[in-house]
C-alpha cells in the first residue's frame, strides 16, 4: 500500500510510484498515434465518415456508468477486506484479555496467545498463495504441523480451541469461559471465511470484458468525432481519454484484489506485525518494532 504525502503540484506530474500509468502506457500512446492517422489520412489523402461528437458524448456516458460500477465494487471489494484484517486484530486484543481473565496467566494462555499470531502469518500466506511458515513458526511452535493441512490456518484454529477444550476438561476454564473464548475464536474464523470469499470470488468476468470492449470500442471511433471540433489537438484528446478509461480499469483491477502483494494491495505484513505487538505485549513480551513504509510503500 502506498503511503506518502499529498503530492505538491510537481510531483503530482511526474511521480510514478503508485501510478497506473506505466501499465496503460502502450495503449495511450497506440490510441494517440490512431488519432493522428486518422487525422493525417482524413487531410492529406482520403476523406474519412466524421462520427458526431454529440452522440460520442452519449456513448461516453453509458461507458463511464460502466466503469464506475465496475469501480465502485472494486473499492468495495478492498475496503471490505481491510475491515475484516481490522476485525481480526481487533479480536486479538480482546482475546488477550478474555484469556486473562478467564484462564490467567500460564501456559495456556501462551499457547492461545502465540497460536493467534501463528495463525495471522499463516492467514496471510494462505490469501497471496506464498509460504508464510517461517513467520508463524516464529510464534507457534505447531505451524509447521499446521502447514501440512489443506487449510493452514483454519488447522491453527483448531488448535487453538483444543487447548480450550483441554482447560474446560482439567476443570480449569468454566462454562462461561468457554462460551466467550469460544465466541471469539468464532468471530475470528468467521473474518478469516469472510477474507477467504474476497480472494476466491473476484468480480464477475463479464463486467471486465464488457468494459475492456466497451472501452476499446470507444477510443478506435472517438478520432473519427475529433476530426472537426479538435483538429489538430485530436491525439491528445484521444491520449487524456484512453488514460482515463483504461486508468479507471487498471485501478479497479487492482483494488478487485486486495491481498496481492502489489503497490496498492493491503499491507498484510504490516497488519501481521500489529497482531505481533498485541501478543507481545499481551504476554509481558517485549513486541517488536512497527514495519515502516520502504520507499513509500508499506508491504
Amino acid at each position: 500500500m502506498i503511503v506518502r504525502e499529498t503530492p505538491n503540484l510537481l510531483q503530482l506530474v511526474l511521480v510514478m510510484q503508485g501510478s497506473i500509468v506505466p501499465k496503460i502506457l502502450g495503449r495511450i500512446l497506440a490510441f494517440a498515434g490512431f488519432a493522428l492517422a486518422v487525422l493525417l489520412i482524413d487531410r492529406h489523402i482520403l476523406a474519412l465518415p466524421h462520427v458526431s461528437i454529440a452522440a460520442m458524448g452519449v456513448f461516453g456516458i453509458a461507458l463511464s456508468l460502466f466503469l464506475g460500477f465496475r469501480n465502485n465494487a472494486a473499492y468495495d471489494r478492498w475496503w471490505e477486506a481491510r475491515k475484516l484484517w481490522g476485525q481480526m486484530i481487533a479480536d486479538t486484543r480482546s482475546l488477550g484479555r478474555e484469556t486473562l481473565i478467564f484462564l490467567g496467566a500460564g501456559p495456556a494462555r501462551d499457547r492461545i496467545m502465540t497460536g493467534m499470531a501463528g495463525f495471522a502469518h499463516l492467514h496471510r500466506g494462505w490469501l497471496r498463495g506464498v509460504t508464510a511458515t517461517e513467520g508463524a513458526a516464529a510464534w507457534d511452535g505447531r505451524a509447521m504441523d499446521h502447514a501440512g493441512h489443506r487449510n493452514p490456518p483454519d488447522a491453527a484454529l483448531r488448535a487453538m480451541a483444543g487447548v480450550l477444550r483441554e482447560e474446560a476438561e482439567s476443570g480449569r476454564l468454566s462454562d462461561m469461559g468457554q462460551r466467550a473464548l469460544a465466541e471469539r475464536l468464532g468471530s475470528v474464523a468467521l473474518a478469516q471465511a469472510g477474507c477467504e470469499r474476497l480472494a476466491s470470488a473476484p468480480i464477475p468476468f463479464v463486467y471486465s470484458l464488457l468494459v475492456l470492449r466497451t472501452s476499446h470500442l470507444y477510443c478506435l471511433i472517438l478520432p473519427f468525432a475529433l476530426i472537426d471540433t479538435a483538429g489538430a489537438f485530436a491525439p491528445v484528446v484521444a491520449a487524456i481519454v484512453a488514460y482515463v478509461f483504461f486508468g479507471l480499469n487498471a485501478v479497479s483491477d487492482e483494488l478487485e484484489h486486495p491481498f496481492r502483494d502489489a503497490a496498492n494491495g493491503l499491507p498484510l505484513d504490516a497488519m501481521c506485525r500489529v497482531i505481533e505487538i498485541s501478543v507481545a505485549e499481551a504476554l509481558g513480551r517485549e513486541p517488536p518494532q512497527p514495519l515502516q513504509p520502504v520507499d513509500g510503500v508499506l508491504s
